[in-house]
């Protein structure tokens, strides 16, 4: 299927640093791209030259095979971007930001009045047309922002971080409103330094470090990619001492240690490995508190990458 979005060796930089550094990529129609990164990696920068916002050193943004660049009117109107930082008036009710943004697309009339309804109905906030954002949950206050950014029906909807902020029941509403979006095959890139959102979100992973795209593939690939397929929680009485970690390294199935108090967190190169774990423990005379087995996350294939957590 042909790109709607192709980036080709995009590059920025702010004096001697370089933020973006030949970035390159495509989005298909109905796909939804993950773009991940640590704060600093350069999404939000790589964002902004896709929107048309900030104009690239290097490179270009094509959409539909038209360019998107900083003056070209056109092609951005097809994009709908919900910013990372609110977008709203806090002292006009849902229905009058949206009428505000709607006339910014060039949006009038039965199709305003149209258009506001839909994308109040399909951000679940209907029945607060006409509350105030000031009123709102944080989490309510990104759906609105979801919604202004669909009013004018764009081919490419771009989220940068839109779950700042946002408690766990808000954000599970926002993650259902693009699931929706995705059955109706819109295409989406959701940007975040949160693996667990882009696995549920996403076909297609980019994660990108100190500007650099350093994977682009689809989660399943990624995986393959894992040294450790499963995981081990293991809540132990006492401390470990350094001595049992360095031994429990050794044992065949065990990929890695992560300790934090008394709690180790083992991963495994198979599941089955977790029982083998566990029987050493106990005849090592191990006291476990509490155990649980779970799947390796995606965020293990970013360490193995750059040494360093999405979070850091």
């Amino acid at each position: 299927m042909p790109a709607l979005l192709s980036v080709n060796q995009l590059s920025k930089s702010y004096g001697s640093r370089r933020a973006v550094d030949a970035v390159s990529f495509s989005v298909a129609p109905g796909q939804t791209l993950g773009l991940l990164g640590p704060n600093g990696a350069g999404k939000s920068t790589t964002v902004s030259m896709i929107c048309g916002l900030l104009r690239p050193d290097s490179g270009e943004v094509r959409l539909g095979g038209e360019a998107v660049t900083a003056g070209q009117a056109a092609a951005k109107h097809r994009i709908g971007l919900v910013p990372q930082d609110l977008a709203l008036y806090d002292d006009l009710p849902a229905i009058d930001n949206l009428k505000v943004f709607g006339a910014l697309y060039g949006l009038k009339g039965a199709t305003l009045k149209r258009r506001c309804e839909e994308v109040l109905t399909l951000t679940s906030l209907a029945d607060r047309a006409g509350d105030k954002p000031a009123s709102f949950s944080g989490g309510m206050k990104r759906r609105l922002n979801i919604a202004a950014a669909l009013l004018h029906d764009p081919d490419l909807l771009v989220l940068d971080e839109p779950t700042v902020g946002v408690d766990p029941q808000s954000r599970n509403a926002i993650f259902e409103t693009l699931e929706a979006l995705q059955r109706a095959g819109r295409a989406l890139i959701y940007t975040s330094h949160y693996m667990e959102e882009v696995e549920r979100l996403a076909q297609h992973i980019v994660i990108i470090d100190h500007g650099k795209v350093i994977a682009d593939e689809t989660p399943a690939s990624l995986y393959q990619r894992l040294p450790a397929k499963a995981a081990l929680k293991v809540d132990l009485a006492v401390p470990a001492t350094q001595s049992l970690l360095d031994d429990l390294q050794t044992l065949d199935g065990v990929v890695g240690i992560h300790r934090h108090e008394n709690t180790l967190q083992i991963a495994l190169r198979t599941t089955a490995d977790g029982i083998d774990v566990l029987q050493w423990l106990r005849v090592q005379g191990i006291d476990l508190l509490h155990f649980a087995s779970a799947k390796a996350s995606l965020e293990g294939i970013f360490l193995e990458l750059t040494g360093r957590s999405l979070r850091d």
